[in-house]
């Protein structure tokens, strides 16, 4: 029986900026129903390929192909509506909007409606709007202004946002930040039934590596823009090529589980 095709494949993926190479090269592919981590050190490329495959930069060599059609030309608007959704470092909402009203804008944007900025979208698709903000753990709270809510809570939002064009493909720059240990396990627990829910892919980077090899069903490891190593967590965490990375050294990533109280961190 022959193996399905790759929901995301990238190769030869190569970026410059001013003659340094952020990128070099690289290959890899994600099936549906994966998630992938990409780590490496700062400096390593992660952002660069992140930023490539949503299309906010064009790569100077290489191809993203996702289930079967080019990608790169394509604006991340286009993108999104190709069904890739994205969550960011950085989590932000609209203050003056309700939790409820913050994914029904996702949901406009998802299906290309135009409103006036006087004409409230209260009513639209509300109900949809609440279904994905239950399947995150925040129905209760969606008429609550996003202006009040904790910073776990604005990251479990900015998740139903990313799930409103119902992605075949999610990018999440890294998810946990900020966050404490309980709820970093919440957070990629809550993800990782979504991705078995619905078969869906995940290409995430992260520095918390509890999170890592707690979640991840692979890991990419990248250092100077080049790939130096890849594989299941129990394999990188054995590679001696990236302890010295990480470490220069000869100490190991600690064995870890999601729910340990003190999980070990990776310096940057």
């Amino acid at each position: 029986m022959s193996r399905a095709a790759p929901l995301l494949a990238v190769a030869g993926l190569s970026k410059s900026f001013g003659g340094v190479k952020a990128v070099d090269g690289i290959d890899f592919t994600l099936a549906a129903g994966e998630l992938l981590a990409l780590i490496g050190p700062n400096g390593a490329g992660k952002s660069t390929t992140f930023n490539m495959v949503n299309g906010q930069l064009r790569p100077d060599t290489g191809s993203i192909h996702l289930a079967g059609h080019e990608m790169i030309g394509l604006t991340p608007r286009a993108i999104w509506r190709r069904g890739v959704g994205r969550t960011f470092q950085i989590a932000a909402t609209f203050a003056s909007l309700t939790v409820v009203e913050k994914v029904q804008m996702a949901l406009i944007s998802a299906d290309a409606k135009l409103y006036s900025m006087w004409r409230r979208a209260r009513d639209y698709r509300r109900g949809d709007a609440l279904e994905l903000l239950e399947q995150v753990g925040m129905a209760a709270q969606a008429d609550r202004p996003c202006s009040v809510l904790a910073y776990g809570d604005v990251k479990r939002v900015e998740l139903a946002i990313a799930m409103a064009n119902q992605p075949k493909l999610l990018l999440m720059d890294e998810p946990t930040a900020g966050m404490a240990p309980k709820e970093r396990n919440e957070l990629m627990a809550l993800t990782k039934s979504l991705v078995v829910e619905r078969g869906m892919a995940v290409l995430f980077t992260e520095h918390s590596m509890d999170v890592v090899f707690a979640y991840a069903d692979r890991i990419i490891v990248l250092a100077r823009g080049r790939l130096i190593a890849g594989g299941t967590p129990a394999a990188i965490r054995d590679d001696a090529r990236v302890q010295e990375v990480y470490f220069g050294s000869g100490r190991t990533f600690e064995k870890t589980a999601p729910n340990d109280a003190a999980p070990p961190r990776i310096p940057p």
